[in-house]
């Protein structure tokens, strides 16, 4: 099933799992109150690692109902991995969004897990930012919020991200860092970020979005979200991936930018505080697999002759486009973007 072009309801999961720990929280309290109040099926489990009971049957049910499965824990470890290129460390508020891309590189990361959870104690999680930012002081440490999650699609239910952005606000050696595919800022725009936080869309052409990123957001409507975040001072910018190679590639990628450009000539958001991210499409053997057995009619080109393999950290690799091709959609990608917002930051493509 194709992305509608419609973007969707608020998440509302089918059911909840709640573990025992959490409860000690008051957000799994406010949780469990509210999904009580809406007859949402609730269960209590020991560990949010070990999730029985969600419906399967096929790989493709236990997907689709996986992701819609909310499951309430707590995070415990607070060390931080490194997240090279976009920031000094990630951190997570979560794991796995409600959208169901189709080329998602969870699939490998979170493998059997693909529901959505989130953790309840953001406090503790904050506090070991601050320690992480103490650490490294006097130099400016930043911190990625989505590399395992999209802190958006869930922020109606929990307001974990609208307290990051207030913490980061009050960080004068700590910056935060966010890509959404999702659109609801409405409850962001008033907070005292103070510049600290940067807010990058996920974007990709409409080919794209509307034949592999179901139950995300329209591009009209990250678009407008993106003006909204703007206008309320943020720093923003624009996360193009994955970038695909097939025919028409040009036209529509540029056809999305002068759409991006539309958005934002009529706001002139901060000149060349503006920022593009580019990341071309790559998949391991292990996604692949994962992939093929949740949508196995994809369209995804998945063809492992036609890439070149690239070797990453862990001795782990992945396939990506062919050197000569890689380069030719970094130059195209550049030099569109440098036409459109001249003042822009590229600051990388991988």
């Amino acid at each position: 099933m194709a992305n509608s072009g419609t973007s969707p309801p608020p998440f509302q999961p089918r059911r909840v799992f709640f573990e025992q720990r959490a409860m000690a929280y008051p957000l799994a309290q406010e949780l469990y109150d509210r999904f009580t109040a809406d007859k949402v099926p609730i269960r209590m489990i020991e560990s949010h690692n070990r999730v029985t009971g969600i419906p399967g049957g096929t790989p493709q049910i236990a997907y689709r109902e996986a992701k819609r499965t909310l499951v309430v824990g707590v995070k415990v470890g607070l060390e931080f991995d490194t997240c090279r290129p976009s920031a000094d460390y990630e951190f997570a508020m979560g794991t796995s969004c409600p959208g169901g891309c189709q080329y998602c590189y969870l699939a490998t990361t979170l493998g059997r897990k693909p529901y959505v959870r989130v953790y309840v104690n953001i406090d503790e999680i904050l506090a070991s930012i601050k320690r992480h930012i103490e650490a490294r002081l006097p130099e400016t440490t930043s911190f990625e919020a989505s590399s395992t999650s999209d802190p958006l699609a869930v922020e109606h239910l929990t307001g974990n991200l609208g307290r990051a952005i207030t913490f980061f606000g009050q960080q004068e050696h700590g910056l935060l860092r966010l890509t959404t595919k999702f659109h609801l800022v409405d409850s962001l725009l008033n907070l005292p970020h103070n510049e600290r936080t940067r807010f990058r869309f996920s974007v990709n052409s409409e080919k794209i979005i509307t034949t592999y990123e179901q139950q995300t957001a329209a591009l009209s409507e990250r678009l407008a979200a993106a003006v909204k975040i703007a206008q309320a001072g943020y720093p923003l910018g624009f996360v193009i991936a994955p970038l695909f190679l097939y025919p028409g590639w040009q036209h529509d990628y540029g056809k999305m930018l002068d759409k991006l450009h539309a958005a934002l000539e009529t706001i002139n958001p901060a000149g060349d505080n503006l920022t593009f991210e580019l990341i071309q499409h790559r998949f391991t053997k292990s996604a692949k697999r994962v992939i093929l057995e949740r949508f196995p009619h994809t369209s995804l080109d998945l063809n492992e002759e036609n890439r070149m393999y690239k070797w990453g950290k862990y001795g782990r690799g992945k396939y990506v486009y062919p050197k000569e091709a890689a380069q030719e959609l970094e130059q195209y990608m550049n030099a569109e973007i440098m036409r459109r917002f001249p003042q822009a930051k590229v600051e990388y493509f991988t």
